[in-house]
């Protein structure tokens, strides 16, 4: 079932949930080591409500994308900086061949806002169970934020490595870094409790779409199990979510990132938003920040589709096109024609081809302005990557065999009925399938943010991304904020090699 984003969407939850962000910017302190200001909030059921709310809303603030920019897919063999050549260069540039330094642009704008929406979750978990209310919403408030704690402290484990827990309200100052593993066993730990006390996503009425489900944190465990090297827990628990009937995949590739797949069957966890161009009033500016740029104006245009992705894609694969608008394409009935600031092509000393003008089509809304952009839903996570971890999973388990019909699930639904592309796989070599499922993630998830960690945690970012600038042995993590190290008087410790 859709359910459109203007009608029911606790993802949105209207303009409730911003407006009750607004109004609990006093314990939403940006700074994660700071004390929590609050006299006698949450002490009602209405309060735990509204504290739920707030977590949740932490997911529409701009910067919790990557600090704003899609840094990830920038930083990959995916995507190029994009908008026009001089459109902050100085500061997203560097991203793209590896030049940032410990006080680029976004690196604490990002850490901050990761803090502060676990400061929003922490409120929840600290606060709810001293309230007297209906013991299973109780509980479920509680799950629900440590879900989302469990979401933000992975992107911070998996960009910085070594990082501060914050479990406590007020947290000590100068707070040392905790080990990854040390990070890891929370993360674990409150998917472990979500598990256990949220119910399936068919439990809820559709006005309570978008809340985290029991399929939700299962699919986010088992890609935390797959990014430790835990094939056989990851197996276990990505089947767990494709045994459970919840999911499916949509019958069109497009939908399953697109508006039509909005709270759809393969969405397992995504962040919903108006159309109104301010976070306050409910809008999210991640589609804005990388929609057309020019005309039809859509947004700034960065995190521009690269030549490699673009040549990557197997012979006649519709997902090429779904992915990448091309200068010319008309949809919606709407046709691009960029940006006449921008070079329709770029190219090196040589004379060789290394950029064209195009854009990222998964974020793309119908309609032939900006707002429409900050109504667009990012998926967290969908089926088919839970397809794709379960596949991957069980070959690294030596399961070759029974990997196969989760690959060939997702190749199925690409080809669209023409058995002429995209043939199913049918090796059961490890090694030869490693690399299969490895490409198939790139194609099937493209331009949504997992291709930079998916080629460090398999040690394919040396020889993938080595030409682009990557050393091994450096940008595997981020430097820690320079601002923080600073804050923190040198507890904070910086990466290695930075």
């Amino acid at each position: 079932m859709k359910v459109r984003p203007l009608k029911i969407s606790f993802g949105i939850l209207s303009l409730t949930f911003v407006l009750l962000l607004d109004a609990c910017q006093n314990f939403l302190d940006k700074n994660p080591q700071g004390q929590l200001t609050q006299a006698s909030f949450p002490t009602t059921s209405n309060d735990a409500l509204s504290a739920t709310i707030a977590a949740y809303a932490s997911l529409r603030i701009w910067a919790y994308h990557s600090g704003g920019y899609p840094l990830l897919d920038i930083m990959s063999d995916d995507a190029r900086k994009g908008s026009n050549p001089a459109d902050q260069l100085p500061t997203v540039g560097p991203y793209d061949n590896f030049t940032m330094n410990t006080s680029q642009d976004g690196l604490d704008r990002w850490w901050s806002t990761l803090y502060q929406c676990i400061r929003a979750t922490n409120v929840v978990i600290i606060y709810v169970p001293t309230i007297s209310m209906a013991p299973e919403i109780q509980t479920r408030y509680i799950a629900e934020a440590k879900f989302l704690r469990a979401l933000f402290y992975f992107d911070l484990v998996r960009a910085w490595g070594n990082v501060p827990l914050v479990t406590v309200e007020p947290a000590p100052l100068a707070l040392k870094q905790s080990t990854a593993a040390e990070t890891y066993s929370l993360i674990i730990s409150d998917l472990t409790f979500a598990i256990q006390n949220l119910p399936e996503k068919s439990s809820y009425a559709t006005s309570d779409y978008g809340r985290a489900t029991k399929g939700a944190a299962k699919s986010i465990l088992a890609k935390v199990y797959l990014f430790q090297h835990d094939y056989a827990n990851a197996a276990a628990i990505a089947t767990e979510v494709i045994n459970s009937g919840q999911y499916s995949l949509e019958p069109n590739f497009a939908d399953a990132s697109g508006q039509n797949g909005y709270n759809g069957v393969e969405s397992i966890f995504e962040v919903g938003a108006l159309p109104v161009e301010d976070p306050n009033g409910g809008g999210c500016q991640y589609a804005n920040t990388q929609g057309i740029r020019g005309s039809p104006n859509r947004g700034w245009g960065f995190n521009r589709p690269t030549i490699d992705l673009r040549d990557s894609f197997e012979p006649n694969d519709p997902r090429m096109d779904a992915t990448i608008i091309f200068l010319g394409e008309v949809l919606d009935g709407v046709i691009t024609l960029g940006d006449n600031t921008t070079p329709d092509a770029l190219y090196d000393a040589n004379n060789n081809l290394i950029e064209i003008e195009c854009y990222n089509q998964k974020i793309w809304v119908p309609g032939i302005s900006t707002p429409e952009e900050w109504g667009y839903h990012k998926r967290i996570i969908r089926y088919a990557d839970v397809l794709l971890i379960a596949a991957e999973a069980l070959n690294e388990s030596g399961q070759s065999a029974q990997a196969l019909p989760y690959l060939n699930q997702v190749r199925a639904r690409a080809r669209a009925g023409n058995n002429a592309i995209l043939p199913d796989i049918t090796t059961t070599d490890m090694t030869q399938l490693r690399a299969i499922i490895l490409n198939e993630r790139r194609h099937e998830l493209a331009m949504e943010g997992h291709r930079f960690w998916d080629l460090v945690r398999t040690g394919n970012a040396g020889s993938v991304l080595g030409p682009l600038g990557f050393i091994v042995g450096k940008h595997e993590l981020l430097p820690i904020p320079q601002t923080q190290i600073d804050i923190s008087k040198g507890v904070l410790v910086q990466n290695s090699n930075w």
